[in-house]
């Protein structure tokens, strides 16, 4: 159909002529509201922006001396963020004469790198630079991923039923007397 007929028809109808492949020969054309058009337009691209989580970078920080429970926090905060696709970039950072024990922190690194293998590889090498020791971690394909430090929400929720529908089971012997007589 020519331009101007096109044009007369889309006006009949109430909407635009809107130009979708200017590069085929002829251009294509199609009779639609430009408006509702142009949002769903943005609104894919939104949804593709928030879909792509996988460039996000998360930062953990860390000395040489952690406590083992607070290593266990990080390595789980490590897991989620790895889980959720981003990458995560470990750096223990070295205080006054613990840059004498450089040896000690790159094992802790190692160690790190060893602990979260089930859920992310490492880019590279841990490398030292100034006085820290930085390692980058992507995660791997979602499918090859799996959880070691952490339990998803729906494994959480069925844990939590089946210990609100286990029966309680009452005490057989009676309490002892604090002061030894009955």
């Amino acid at each position: 159909m020519g331009l101007a007929e096109a044009m007369t028809e889309a006006r009949k109808r109430g909407f635009d002529l809107v130009e979708v492949n200017p590069a085929a020969n002829p251009p294509v054309c199609k009779i639609l509201d430009f408006g509702k058009f142009k949002y769903n337009l943005e609104k894919k691209e939104k949804e593709t922006r928030k879909n792509s989580s996988a460039t996000k970078l998360k930062e953990l920080n860390f000395h040489m001396n952690i406590d083992e429970h607070d290593y266990g926090v990080k390595m789980r905060h490590a897991e989620e963020f790895m889980w959720k696709g981003m990458k995560v970039k470990l750096q223990l950072k070295f205080r006054g004469r613990e840059m004498m024990h450089q040896d000690i922190g790159m094992n802790l690194i190692r160690r790190m790198r060893a602990d979260l293998s089930h859920i992310g590889v490492a880019d590279t090498e841990p490398k030292l630079i100034g006085k820290s020791i930085n390692l980058m971690l992507s995660p791997l394909p979602a499918r090859k991923r799996v959880r070691k430090f952490s339990v998803d929400n729906d494994e959480a929720a069925e844990d939590e039923v089946s210990q609100d529908t286990a029966p309680a089971t009452a005490p057989t012997e009676p309490a002892p007397a604090l002061n030894g007589k009955k």
